[in-house]
């Protein structure tokens, strides 16, 4: 509901920043457990669409694309087709598409999969940067990752149906 996937059933989400009021997917990033991204384009030009997508929903530019590449550990690839990456690779690119645009809140689900421990700390590094720029951060995983100060709600013993 958060990113505007799925409609809320009652009420309204909104994200108010000042005097700005919206809705709450006018200010999220989301990054699932799949990338987004089309296998058969270059990095390039998926981050190209993602920052062109998401500054005309609303979002602020961001990093340009090869800066994005470079805070992904990813420099001098961008030219590949995303098919091309292993599946680390791919997945510290999807990162990247939360770089292009800037908005203020991140939604991931399970956004370590697929990395190593060193491609799991610079995501962490990320992450944190983005909330101490005055972001916020809302991540389902099964696995900490790394940030400082966090509020954790732990779910145990949920089963569909209660």
């Amino acid at each position: 509901m958060l990113a505007g996937l799925l409609p809320q059933e009652a009420g309204t989400v909104r994200f108010v920043d000042g005097a700005e009021d919206r809705p709450a997917r006018e200010a999220c990033h989301y990054l699932g457990h799949r990338n987004a991204m089309k296998r058969e384009l270059t990095v390039e030009e998926n981050l190209t669409f993602w920052a062109d997508f998401m500054t005309k929903e609303g979002a602020a530019p961001g990093l340009d694309i090869d800066e994005a590449a470079d805070a992904v550990g990813l420099s001098g690839i961008t030219h590949l087709p995303f098919g091309y990456l292993s599946a680390g690779q791919q997945r510290r690119m999807a990162m990247a598409k939360l770089l292009v645009a800037r908005r203020p809140v991140w939604i991931v689900d399970e956004p370590t999969a697929a990395l190593d421990v060193k491609a799991a700390a610079m995501f962490a590094g990320l992450c944190q940067a983005h909330l101490v720029g005055g972001g916020m951060l809302v991540a389902a995983t099964h696995q900490p990752l790394g940030i400082e100060d966090v509020k954790t709600l732990a779910m145990k013993g949920f089963e569909y149906g209660e």
